[in-house]
């Protein structure tokens, strides 16, 4: 269970949920705004903690965790991909790529070449040099993607991936990452809207409903 506000107003945003999601699995999320998608999402991925129940990653309960040891899960276990992209408009692809090594304490030479090669693999070794401001929406987006896969995630959560972008876009962000959860077996959580889109990305699709899971 998940709520928010003060003791007297408290707002459910998540009620009862339970599931299990296999190693290599990819499940889709889908529910309309407010169904509690997101909130899920950042639950699985450490950035917010259950008001009450348990997470379990593996042996490991999320929710028990230190902040220090959230830390280590969010940068060693899970790789996040946000619809906003959250890239540092300061720094450029490649800086962008490297910064998640920096906090695990992978060596400098070891995490020049991961990002280098995280960004080829997303078609992106012409740009590395380019800031977020001379970039395209795709482009944004295939950084971020190798961004969330750089330090090799045994789970992807990927919040509305393709949301901003145009179909056609969107279709060739896809085809990318896809052909690395597969390749690399990573289990992986997607919220969309889209159902086509799920259909397409998942094994299977749950649906999401004012804070429950409806089937």
């Amino acid at each position: 269970m998940k709520t928010y506000g003060g003791r007297d107003s408290q707002v459910p945003a998540l009620r009862g949920v339970s599931l299990a999601v296999r190693r290599g699995e990819r499940v889709a999320l889908l529910g309309k705004s407010g169904s509690g998608k997101s909130t899920l999402l950042n639950l699985i991925g450490g950035l917010d903690r259950p008001t009450s129940g348990r997470i379990q990653a593996g042996e490991r309960d999320i929710a028990r965790m230190a902040a220090d040891e959230l830390a280590s899960f969010r940068l060693t276990t899970v790789g996040m991909i946000f619809q906003a992209y959250n890239l540092i408009l300061s720094r450029t692809a490649w800086e962008n790529v490297e910064l998640p090594m920096i906090f695990a304490g992978r060596p400098k030479a070891d995490r020049r070449a991961a990002a280098r090669a995280a960004l080829e693999a997303v078609g992106l070794g012409e740009r590395l040099g380019h800031r977020p401001s001379e970039l395209s929406g795709g482009e944004h987006q295939r950084v971020a993607i190798a961004r969330a896969l750089v330090n090799r995630p045994e789970i992807l959560l990927a919040d509305e991936p393709t949301g901003n972008l145009d179909s056609a876009t969107a279709a060739e962000v896809m085809e990318l990452l896809l052909a690395h959860v597969r390749g690399a077996g990573t289990t992986m959580i997607m919220v969309t809207h889209d159902e086509e889109l799920a259909r397409q990305a998942a094994h299977r699709i749950v649906r999401l409903k004012d804070g429950r899971i409806v089937s």
